[in-house]
């Protein structure tokens, strides 16, 4: 249940950020036929294009983590004994956690203090809590992801049934 929920949040993250792309796409678009075209420039569209780049990377990094398709450099580890493997891959979760436990944390108070002094975006007055606050949603996810995968690590596994049996 708790899998499927995350691929769920995923799933929507990876849409909104699919129409964010387009959005951004376009606007590049219109301020470059707007530039070269008629001689005017969309204010404070690169801010945008920026902000929405920011949220692209860090909340697609909670996309990518819950797929596990981030990259690593596991050729060798594939030639080690299976106990050694899992060792690693908890290792791997308990760092993932601790440096996303850490950046959420100072994200979290770095958007406070944008949000109690009121700071703003120069050109489109955009609260600037917002775009950083979207690095802490997205290393707060990666961080929910790496503590669901090792409580599940924790959890004892299901056997396969034998000979097609289901045991008792």
């Amino acid at each position: 249940m708790i899998d499927k929920a995350f691929d769920r949040v995923a799933r929507v993250i990876e849409v909104a950020l699919a129409l964010a792309f387009i959005f951004a796409v376009l606007l590049i678009f219109t301020n470059v036929v707007g530039r070269y075209l008629l001689g005017l420039s969309f204010l404070g569209s690169d801010e945008v294009q920026i902000f929405i780049m920011v949220g692209m990377t860090f909340l697609g990094a909670a996309v990518v983590t819950r797929r596990n398709q981030h990259l690593r450099m596991d050729v060798l580890v594939r030639f080690l004994p299976a106990p050694i493997r899992l060792l690693l891959r908890v290792l791997e979760q308990l760092l993932l956690a601790t440096l996303a436990g850490f950046v959420l944390t100072q994200s979290l108070l770095y958007s406070g203090q944008m949000l109690r002094i009121g700071r703003v975006s120069d050109m489109t007055g955009v609260p600037m809590w917002i775009p950083h606050a979207t690095v802490a949603l997205g290393f707060g996810l990666v961080l929910m992801v790496a503590l669901w995968r090792l409580v599940r690590m924790a959890l004892p596994q299901p056997q396969p049934a034998l000979h097609g049996k289901a045991e008792p």
